[in-house]
C-alpha cells in the first residue's frame, strides 16, 4: 500500500562522482576538501541553475542531480566536465578533480526532497561505469537527446548493471566543446585532408618531479617545430596536455581530439647526459610506425628535436629527401643552461608565477644575448608585470626586448607577439594589430596567439569581430588556452551582454586579479549587489589599494566609452573613486 501511495514523476538524474578521491584526501585532506567546496560553490551550482537543475544530493565525493528534461541534464554533464578539465588547468597533475558522470531518463519515487529507485540506480551504475573524465548516459536518454543535443555517440551495447533487473543500452559521449556561442558538443574533428597529429606529454623518467618542465618543455618545443609543416593538422599544446602518463589510452585520445596520428615519448636526464625516445603511433589501428632512442650530451638537445620532427614529417607524408632545409633552422641558443632557465621561466609562466618568469627569461637572455624567444618571452611577461607596477621603464624595457627578438628572428611568431603586446601597452594600436596578426600568420596552430590576436579586436573595439572569432576557436579546440575564457567574458561585458559575460569569466581558472574586477562590475550592471560585493572584494584582495583612479590608469582601449563601461560597473560594485 505504501509504494502504491508513493509518489512518482519522469526525471533525468545526473551522478557524478570524484575519481580517486580517497587518494586525494590521503594527500591533503583539508585541501582537497577546500578545492571540492570551492569547485561545487563556482562551477556545479551556478551550472545546475544554469540548466534548470536540483540538486537533491551530496556526499563527500559525489552527487546526484535532478532535471525536468533529459536534454539539460546532458548539457549541463556536458557543460560540467568542460569546466571541470578548465579548473584543473593551472593545477599539478596530482591535485586534478576528474568527474565520472552517469546521466538516465526514468521514473523515480519521491520522498520530501529526497529521490528514490531505478531511475536514480541506474544513473549511479552508469557513473560508475564511466571512465575517468567521461559521460555515460542510457539508451532512455539517448532518445531523447538525440536530435536535440549536438553531441557525438559511442554506441557501447547492453549492459547488465549491478542489482538492476533489465539490461540497459549504454552510450558514452564523445568529449565535446561547450560554450554558449557555438555549437555545443561537437568533439574536435581534423576536418581537413591533412595528416592529423597529437604529441602527447614525454614521460619524465628522471626521478625527480622537480624535472618535469624540462621533459613538458621539450614536448613543447617539438609541437611547435611540426607546427611549422602547414601540411600537417598539429593539435595544441593545450589540448595535447590534458592526456599525460605513460599508460594513456590511445583509442581515447582519438575519439577525444579526433586525430589519425599519436606521437608519445620520454625523457631521462641524468648529469650531462640525456636519453630521449619517441614514438609514431597510427592512432586507428594502434600500430607503431616510427620508433628511436636517443642517447646524447644534453648539448644535442636541439639536435634531438630537429631529428625527431623531421622522422615524424617524413613517416606521414614521404618526404625525408625534402625536407631537409625546412627543418635546419637555427639553434635557439648555444647555452643549454640558457635554454633550461628559458624551459623553467615557462612553465613558471603557465602557473602564473610572473615574478620568477620574468626572472628566469632575464637570466636566459643574459646566459646568451642572441636568444631570440627568451627576449620575446621576457618582453610579454614585461608587458604584464606593467599592469602591476604602472612603471614606464617596464614598458620600455618590454619594448627593447621585443624589437632584440624581431632583430634575431624576424620570422618567430614569438618575437611578433612580443613586439604586439609591447605596441598595445604604449597604445600604439595600428602597429599592435599589424604583429599580432604575423604571428597568427607565422603559427597558424598556436590558439594562445589566436587569443591575443582576438583580444586586440576587443581593445579597438571590434566587439563583435572578437566574439565571432573567439567562437571559430572554440569550435577549433575543445581544450583552449583558460585565458579565452577572460577575453570571451571582457568581451561580452563590453557588448552589455553581463550574464554571458559572468558565465564566460566563471571558467577562467588563474589567479589573474582582471577576472574578478570584471565580475564585480558584471554583476553590479545587473544590480546583483551581493555577489558584485563578493567579486570586489576578491580583486581587492589581491590589488589592496586599487581605486577607479588606479583602474582608469590601466585602461589602455581605443575607445573611451569601452573604459566609461568598466568604470560605470566598477563604480556601482562600491570600488572607491
Amino acid at each position: 500500500m505504501a509504494e502504491e501511495r508513493a509518489q512518482r514523476r519522469l526525471a533525468a538524474i545526473l551522478a557524478a562522482d570524484v575519481v580517486g578521491y580517497s587518494q586525494l584526501m590521503e594527500h591533503d585532506e583539508v585541501g582537497t576538501l577546500v578545492a571540492l567546496k570551492a569547485r561545487r560553490n563556482r562551477i556545479l551550482k551556478p551550472l545546475t541553475a544554469e540548466h534548470h537543475g536540483r540538486i537533491f544530493k551530496v556526499t563527500g565525493d559525489g552527487v546526484l542531480v535532478e532535471f525536468a528534461s533529459a536534454v539539460n541534464a546532458v548539457q549541463c554533464a556536458v557543460d560540467l566536465q568542460q569546466a571541470m578539465i578548465a579548473a584543473n588547468g593551472d593545477q599539478p597533475e596530482d591535485l586534478h578533480i576528474v568527474l565520472r558522470i552517469g546521466v538516465n531518463l526514468g521514473d523515480v519515487m519521491v520522498e520530501g526532497g529526497d529521490l528514490y529507485g531505478d531511475g536514480v540506480n541506474i544513473a549511479a551504475r552508469l557513473e560508475a561505469l564511466a571512465e575517468p573524465g567521461s559521460i555515460f548516459i542510457s539508451g532512455t536518454a539517448h532518445d531523447h537527446i538525440r536530435n536535440k543535443v549536438k553531441v557525438g555517440f559511442d554506441d557501447l551495447g547492453v549492459q547488465s548493471l549491478k542489482n538492476i533487473s533489465e539490461p540497459v543500452r549504454v552510450y558514452r559521449l564523445t568529449l565535446p566543446i561547450s560554450t554558449e556561442s557555438v555549437d555545443a558538443g561537437q568533439p574536435v574533428q581534423a576536418a581537413s585532408d591533412k595528416p592529423s597529429i597529437a604529441v602527447l606529454p614525454f614521460t619524465n623518467m628522471s626521478g625527480d618531479p622537480e624535472q618535469q618542465y624540462f621533459s613538458d618543455g621539450i614536448t613543447e618545443d617539438i609541437i611547435t617545430e611540426l607546427a611549422r609543416d602547414r601540411s600537417l593538422l598539429v593539435i595544441s599544446r593545450n589540448a595535447c596536455f590534458q592526456f599525460r602518463g605513460p599508460a594513456t589510452d590511445i583509442a581515447a585520445v582519438r575519439r577525444a581530439l579526433g586525430v589519425r596520428y599519436i606521437v608519445e615519448g620520454s625523457v631521462r636526464r641524468a648529469g650531462d647526459r640525456i636519453r630521449v625516445t619517441a614514438q609514431l603511433i597510427d592512432a586507428v589501428s594502434q600500430s607503431h610506425l616510427w620508433a628511436e632512442r636517443y642517447d646524447r650530451n644534453i648539448q644535442d638537445i636541439f639536435t634531438v628535436q630537429d631529428e625527431v620532427t623531421r622522422a615524424i614529417v617524413a613517416t606521414l607524408l614521404g618526404r625525408l629527401l625534402t625536407i631537409g632545409a625546412e627543418y635546419s633552422r637555427h639553434k635557439p641558443t648555444k647555452d643549454w643552461v640558457a635554454y633550461d632557465c628559458f624551459l623553467q621561466g615557462r612553465n613558471c609562466d603557465y602557473h602564473y608565477d610572473l615574478k620568477q618568469s620574468v626572472e628566469l627569461f632575464r637570466r636566459a637572455t643574459e646566459l646568451d644575448p642572441d636568444f631570440a624567444q627568451a627576449h620575446a618571452w621576457l618582453a610579454s611577461q614585461l608587458c604584464f608585470r606593467y599592469l602591476l607596477d604602472e612603471s614606464p621603464e617596464t614598458i620600455e624595457e618590454a619594448a627593447v626586448h621585443a624589437q632584440r627578438a624581431l632583430a634575431l628572428n624576424e620570422n618567430d611568431a614569438y618575437a611578433h607577439n612580443s613586439m604586439g603586446w609591447a605596441a598595445l601597452r604604449r597604445r600604439e594600436f595600428d602597429l599592435a594589430g599589424q604583429h599580432f596578426d604575423q604571428a597568427v600568420n607565422l603559427s597558424p596552430h598556436d590558439v594562445s596567439m589566436a587569443v591575443d590576436w582576438a583580444n586586440w579586436l576587443m581593445y579597438v573595439n571590434r566587439l563583435d569581430d572578437a566574439l565571432g572569432y573567439l567562437g571559430d576557436l572554440l569550435q577549433r579546440d575543445s581544450y583552449p588556452p583558460t585565458y579565452i575564457w577572460e577575453v570571451r567574458g571582457q568581451t561580452q561585458y563590453f557588448l552589455r551582454r553581463h550574464e554571458e559575460a559572468i558565465a564566460s569569466l566563471r571558467r577562467m581558472h588563474g589567479k589573474h586579479f582582471w577576472t574578478p574586477m570584471f565580475r564585480a562590475a558584471a554583476f553590479a550592471q545587473l544590480g546583483q549587489e551581493t555577489e558584485a560585493r563578493r567579486e570586489l572584494g576578491d580583486f581587492l584582495e589581491a590589488r589592496p589599494k586599487a581605486s577607479l583612479d588606479s583602474v582608469a590608469k590601466k585602461l589602455g582601449y581605443a575607445d573611451k566609452a569601452l573604459g566609461d563601461h568598466l568604470l560605470d560597473g566598477l563604480r556601482k560594485a562600491g570600488l572607491p573613486e
